[in-house]
């Protein structure tokens, strides 16, 4: 009968014997750092209230433009467009809807 050798990796910490007790593996600082943080030297301001809110104008224009581009992209397929079907109300509209979302991502 044929002799299988068993493979496995290690089980104890490197650095110890199998018999030995080390009890610096269980101390959480000695893993993890020290528990002190040092003091940074750069001071970073607290934002002031009135620097995060957008003005009243920035979802006025964001509502404008959103319903201008839809309202623009609407009548093109209905055909109510002056001038005949272009592709210029095409991209008037969707350039005027991307800058409805452009401005959404402004708002505070």
């Amino acid at each position: 009968m044929a002799q299988i050798k068993k493979r496995g990796g290690r089980v104890t910490p490197k650095g110890t014997r199998p018999g030995e007790r080390n009890l610096e593996h269980h101390d959480p600082s000695h893993v993890h750092g020290t528990s002190d943080v040092a003091a940074s030297s750069r001071y970073t301001p607290h934002v002031p209230q009135y620097k995060k809110q957008s003005p009243q104008w920035v979802p006025v224009l964001m509502f404008a433009l959103l319903g201008v581009g839809a309202l623009v992209i609407l009548f093109y397929y209905l055909g109510f467009v002056p001038g005949g079907r272009n592709n210029w109300y095409l991209l008037t509209g969707l350039a005027s809807v991307l800058g409805g979302l452009y401005t959404a991502t402004k708002y505070h």
